[in-house]
């Protein structure tokens, strides 16, 4: 059953518009536990966030200019004193499609109203956002917002990606000092960590819709300037996406009683708590009373494209009967028909079947052994279709979409993916958006939206991979603490055929079957640190097959859980973190960057009692062979510590059972 549930939900205005004379000294929210403070200050208009009563990001200024007039407090149509309200938010909701089963929704609230327009504040124990809300009639011209972010100091290290292209969110993480960032021609987006004064601070956002998604353009005096996309105005089709051409010189015309979206800094005392923070799916709208989700199913993916079709055999009927029958003898719910997208010669027509693809066939076929199909397509062929796509589709026997190519940041896109996610609610029908940025809070209101792209995937090491060791290797750790913070990432872990730091290993395209660098056990531990309700599985039938022991473990792993508990490591250096399965087991695992480390897992997360514990770990020869590993069971009471050495580029992952 996917349906999600809140449970004593209210806010309450504690202080009925309370007239601030004192407003110059700022209003606060701040966490019910009282270690995180959102502050705001009027005329200029900005922020402050604490942790502990240390600044994390010092006063930085805001506003939006709406309709030519500018929204920062000192426009004469402004309450020169904003009214304010505090209220509290309570209750726990079910997560159906999730990494935890229920979400804590305690936070404390502040508004303030300036009379058209107010700033809302929020402060939860996991961090601290502020939104901008408008009450003006009709319909309203956004044509610029200032969500600037003023660092304690430019020494500050600071970890993030860069991209030249709105909306194209595929680059490796940076690991540098503020003033070291170059802007030249590139932009920072989201998400994007840093420490401050002993504590750790995560930017996201949640809740864009109708919006273009926040970027930071410039940084000068220590503080990062926003970047919006304008509005598309003009687009061409180029490959399989629409391009934009021409941006109008504003962000979205768009409705003037309307709440805009959270700037959301998630808050911990070490990095690899930003995994357990909630606060982005939190403050995401929650699904429309009375919607049924119960259809919705998460799970796994016999995946065709990044193994070449097993290896080089034919794209035909028989090619994904071989997909459709691996899938049902292992357990895996799905098999993505995407290599036969690619297979239409790009003309990426999904009303005419591949020559040689009998689909009628082969939906039947899956059906008779219990498994579903997914539909890969081409952006531009949904957009404008999204209801004749959804229902056509459905009426087929398809029962979910991976769209690709948005590689766009504006608002248009934003309205696209949450149409075509409603039109495949409607329809019963799941979405993957690849080619997408990064998640923002969609996936809460419509949990049939099981994953996103938004990151530099394995997908990468087929076609682009030129022996980036370092770099590669410090994409796959960081993801777990950046780009895995904002959803479910389509990383597509799984490969079989690894290769060592140092073994020279290139990407050989469809010359020869496609590797990945690094150890088995980092591929094997990734399916069960990386979020994906939908986890795709990259390798071939064939390649599993003759790596069942690995294989049949993998395939076990669930795709939604019951918690999760960071427990060691920076984006520089390691993830260690363990997961509890919704029937009471527990997932723990670790992966390294290219310098080996040794990691004792503190097992204190199980709570108590005795576990079995069935291990997979480098082999003392990894270094060298990337594929060997130790396969092996024991007995561990809780608290334990277990000591593990990873090699270059290697893991390690744990299934414990009572």
């Amino acid at each position: 059953m996917v349906k999600e549930r809140t449970f004593n939900v209210f806010a309450t205005a504690l202080c009925a518009l309370c007239v601030m004379p004192a407003f110059a000294d700022g209003v606060s929210a701040i966490s019910p536990d009282g270690r995180n403070e959102i502050r705001l200050y009027a005329r200029p208009l900005a922020y402050e966030v604490f942790r502990d009563g240390v600044t994390v990001a010092a006063t930085s200024e805001i506003g939006m200019t709406v309709d030519g007039r500018r929204m920062d407090g000192a426009d004469a149509q402004d309450r020169v004193h904003p009214a304010v309200t505090t209220g509290r938010r309570n209750g726990v909701a079910d997560a159906p499609v999730y990494k935890k089963s229920k979400v804590d929704l305690t936070a404390n609230e502040t508004f303030a109203d300036f009379g058209k327009w107010g700033v809302r504040l929020v402060a939860r124990n996991d961090g601290v956002a502020y939104r901008f809300e408008t009450k003006m009639p009709g319909r309203i011209r956004v044509d610029g917002e200032d969500a600037s972010l003023h660092l304690p100091s430019d020494n500050v290290k600071c970890f993030g990606y860069q991209t030249k292209m709105f909306g194209v969110e595929e680059s490796k993480p940076f690991a540098k000092k503020a003033h070291d960032i170059d802007f030249k021609d590139q932009m920072v987006y989201l998400p994007f960590a840093y420490e401050a004064g002993g504590k750790h601070v995560l930017v996201l956002e949640s809740d864009v819709r109708d919006y273009p998604i926040w970027n930071f353009g410039s940084l000068s005096d220590g503080t990062f300037r926003s970047k919006f996309a304008g509005e598309a105005k003009k687009t061409v089709k180029r490959g399989a996406g629409l391009s934009v051409v021409e941006h109008a010189p504003f962000l979205v015309e768009t409705a003037g009683e309307r709440t805009f979206p959270w700037r959301v800094f998630v808050l911990a005392d070490a990095p690899a708590k930003f995994c357990e923070a909630d606060i982005a799916w939190a403050l995401a709208p929650a699904q429309d009373r009375g919607r049924d989700f119960s259809w919705v199913r998460p799970g796994k993916v016999a995946w065709d494209w990044w193994n070449g079709f097993d290896n080089g055999r034919k794209c035909d009927t028989k090619g994904h009967e071989r997909f459709i029958d691996f899938a049902a003898k292992n357990g895996l719910e799905y098999v993505v028909l995407d290599y036969y997208g690619f297979e239409l010669k790009f003309g990426f027509n999904i009303w005419k079947p591949c020559p040689g693809v009998d689909i009628d066939h082969i939906v039947k076929y899956a059906k008779e052994r219990g498994v579903d199909l997914w539909h890969w397509m081409a952006f531009h062929q949904v957009y404008g279709n999204e209801e004749r796509v959804a229902s056509h589709f459905a009426k087929a026997g398809i029962k979910g979409f991976k769209v690709d190519f948005l590689d766009r940041g504006d608002a248009d896109v934003a309205r696209f993916m949450e149409k075509f996610a409603d039109a495949c609610a409607r329809n019963k029908m799941h979405v993957e958006y690849h080619g997408a940025y990064r998640p923002t809070g969609l996936h809460r209101r419509y949990p049939n939206v099981l994953n996103y792209e938004g990151i530099h995937g394995q997908e990468q090491m087929l076609w682009e991979y030129r022996g980036d060791e370092r770099g590669t290797m410090a994409n796959d750790v960081g993801a777990c603490y950046l780009r895995m913070s904002a959803g479910p990432m389509d990383y597509t872990p799984g490969a079989m055929l690894n290769y060592g730091i140092g073994s020279g290993y290139r990407a050989r395209g469809r010359r020869k079957p496609p590797g990945t660098l690094g150890t088995r056990c980092r591929q094997m531990a990734q399916v069960a640190l990386y979020e994906a309700p939908l986890q795709m599985l990259c390798d071939s039938p064939t390649n599993y097959e003759k790596n069942m022991e690995c294989f049949s473990f993998m395939a076990k792993i669930p795709t939604v859980w019951k918690s999760i508990v960071g427990l060691a490591g920076s984006p520089d250096t390691m993830f260690v973190a363990a997961r509890e399965t919704r029937d009471g087991a527990w997932y723990a695992g670790g992966i390294t960057t290219i310098e080996a480390r040794d990691c004792e897992l503190d097992t204190s997360f199980l709570g108590g009692g005795e576990w079995k514990a069935e291990i997979f770990r480098d082999a003392g020869d990894a270094k060298e062979d990337a594929q060997k590993y130790v396969h092996e069971t024991r007995n561990v009471k809780a608290g334990e510590h277990l000591p593990f050495h990873m090699a270059p580029g290697g893991g390690f992952v744990i299934r414990f059972s009572k």
